[in-house]
């Protein structure tokens, strides 16, 4: 246990309202040991940026984590206060968003929103915080470090402009990375560029990793683990390969067959029916049910939760665990 970088256990973030309290995240559990990328896929509304937003303690109010705990190499951090907080994000836990804009400051240099970072971060001085910003410019491959340094993030491309924003979240060395979509506003061979860059990264410096996306072609490059997560809760967890090869859960294998392959000669892709279900109207039972062409009675009537579903892997079916739905 002592790699264990990020232990989430028994997660659950709510939105009070007038009438009922809607769960976005239920009861969530998931580990990310040193050096390792967990990646977190499913649709948009499955939480996994809600579950990535509780970890940065940065849910938007009324959200409130209203269960479980969250540990960050064993110290506990869902119960900080928003000052305590802070002290951690970017020293303990880097972030890095989809859109590269939202995190850089358009009227500053590159160089000096990386400055002020590792001084707010270490104690470092002027002089040498410049002098790591250009290390952390070279590692994440930014080219003409001395001159570029100096320039604006509008005179970046968007995957340059990517880079500086993930040499912003090493800048005080975090533990864990929480990246949320990273590489969806850029093109193919960027993103191919990017999720390399995450891999060596976390490869040469024993960082954790959790890599929200809903791209499974992105999570089967890049990541170690994956978990699938649908209507706030896990529905498959596994190594990337096993999950990704071989899904257990009617609805991971729904996303695998929705992934064109080159080495396919399938003529039309899987199709999911229905949509993701809103927060006040999930069913009861397993919350894929309507959605799912082998759903049985118990299906319908009983929430399945994650179990052991083979050496390698665990699912929330009844079918994964029993073989059959009685």
């Amino acid at each position: 246990m002592n790699d264990v970088v990020l232990d989430v256990q028994g997660l659950c973030v709510e939105f009070p309202t007038r009438k009922s309290a809607l769960t976005a995240v239920d009861d969530i559990s998931l580990q990310i040991r040193r050096g390792e990328i967990l990646g977190i896929v499913g649709e948009s509304g499955a939480g996994k940026s809600m579950t990535g937003m509780a970890i940065l303690g940065l849910l938007e109010p009324p959200g409130r984590i209203a269960a479980g705990s969250i540990r960050l190499s064993g110290d506990r951090i869902d119960n900080l206060d928003d000052r305590a907080m802070q002290r951690i994000r970017g020293r303990r836990i880097g972030a890095i968003f989809q859109d590269p804009l939202t995190s850089l400051n358009p009227l500053f240099r590159v160089g000096d929103q990386l400055v002020e970072t590792i001084r707010l971060h270490t104690a470092l001085d002027k002089r040498q915080a410049r002098e790591r910003a250009k290390g952390l410019m070279h590692e994440v491959g930014i080219p003409a470090v001395e001159e570029r340094i100096d320039n604006y993030p509008h005179q970046f491309s968007g995957g340059m402009r990517q880079r500086i924003v993930i040499a912003l979240a090493l800048c005080g060395e975090p533990e864990l990375i929480v990246a949320d979509e990273p590489t969806t506003a850029l093109d193919v061979s960027i993103q191919a560029q990017i999720t390399a860059l995450l891999k060596r990264l976390c490869r040469d410096r024993g960082t954790a990793v959790m890599l929200v996306t809903h791209d499974m072609g992105v999570i089967a490059e890049t990541a170690d683990r994956v978990a699938v997560m649908y209507a706030g809760r896990l529905a498959e967890v596994g190594a990337v390969d096993d999950v990704v090869r071989r899904p257990r859960h009617p609805y991971t294998k729904g996303l695998m067959g929705s992934i064109p392959s080159l080495r396919s000669d399938v003529e039309e892709l899987q199709m999911i029916p229905g949509s993701m279900p809103r927060l006040d109207a999930i069913p009861q039972g397993c919350a894929f049910n309507p959605r799912c062409a082998s759903a049985g009675p118990r299906c319908k009537r009983e929430l399945p939760r994650i179990a052991d579903a083979g050496p390698t892997g665990a699912a929330a079916c009844w079918l994964a665990t029993e073989g059959a739905v009685a």
